[in-house]
């Protein structure tokens, strides 16, 4: 087992300079904002994405037992957010301070960046904790490379409800982003819960082991919007050019068409992936 010395997740608030929150960030693998989303923008997206969770069954619907029990027996988790909610769309991805901080994060780095997964993900009564990983390990040759690798991920989390230890807040272990070995997963004893006020956001690397808590509760359900930023030159978990509309991207900022991946990416030194006849998918779709 490895020691982390870290016993809290440091906050910060939203108004504070981006090179402040991600000190923190780079320090301890995670950072909690404070007040991201307004009161009106957490009512609005609720309410816009509130009949397609209720219409869900809870529980993991993969194919193999383990990643379904990742996923938990008693959560709902809804994809594409982009399709099913204005306010995201306009409001919670198209954040200034998201894109301020994921181009620091990454253009220097990498060169470019698009949006890998976005889920709403809610954690109901008696759902057991989630092992601990690291959202890197979905590129293995990232946890070869260790704490000294790129950044393979940058991972918003923002609460939807209050997060408490009760209710299942996602734990993490500050500090594990320098662990030299990433295939120490380190132990739930080492974990501290990420409690948040709705509206904050979690900001943690793709490095710094973590997990969903246990919801140990009778009646309260844990409700957190996931949205996770990734190098260009990586696949990305969720495959946005075929799940949303093309007419719906036409309305769409600029920017947010390009982290869907409806544009050709551009890491440091080459002349371009992800291309039709090696010209910009953009130009391609006529964006």
């Amino acid at each position: 087992m490895t020691d982390t010395t870290d016993t809290t997740l440091r906050k910060v608030p939203a108004t504070a300079p981006v090179e402040e929150i991600l000190s923190v960030f780079r320090k301890d693998g995670g950072v909690i904002i404070e007040g991201l989303l307004t009161a009106d923008q957490i009512e609005r997206f609720n309410a816009e994405i509130e009949p397609k969770l209720r219409a869900m069954a809870p529980g993991g619907k993969h194919s193999d037992e383990l990643v379904a029990e990742f996923h938990g027996a008693n959560t709902k988790r809804l994809t594409n957010m982009i399709t099913l909610s204005e306010t995201y769309r306009t409001k919670i991805v198209d954040h200034d301070l998201v894109h301020a901080l994921c181009d620091a994060i990454f253009l220097e780095e990498s060169g470019t960046y698009w949006m890998t997964s976005s889920q709403l993900i809610e954690i109901g009564p008696g759902n057991r904790a989630q092992f601990l990983h690291r959202d890197l390990e979905s590129w293995p040759p990232f946890v070869t490379l260790g704490p000294s690798g790129p950044e393979a991920v940058a991972n918003f989390l923002i609460a939807l409800t209050d997060f408490t230890e009760e209710n299942g807040a996602t734990r993490v272990i500050p500090g594990s982003n320098h662990w030299e070995d990433f295939t120490d997963r380190g132990e739930p004893e080492q974990t501290i819960p990420a409690v948040m006020n709705a509206g904050d956001a979690l900001l943690f690397s793709g490095k710094t082991v973590h997990g969903g808590g246990a919801n140990v509760t009778s009646d309260q359900y844990r409700r957190g919007l996931a949205f996770a930023m990734s190098p260009g030159y990586l696949v990305g978990e969720e495959a946005f050019p075929l799940m949303v509309d093309l007419e719906l991207v036409k309305t769409l900022p600029e920017r947010i068409q390009r982290l869907l991946g409806f544009r050709s990416q551009y890491p440091i030194g080459s002349p371009g992936i992800w291309t039709v006849d090696v010209a910009d998918v953009a130009d391609y779709l006529g964006l």
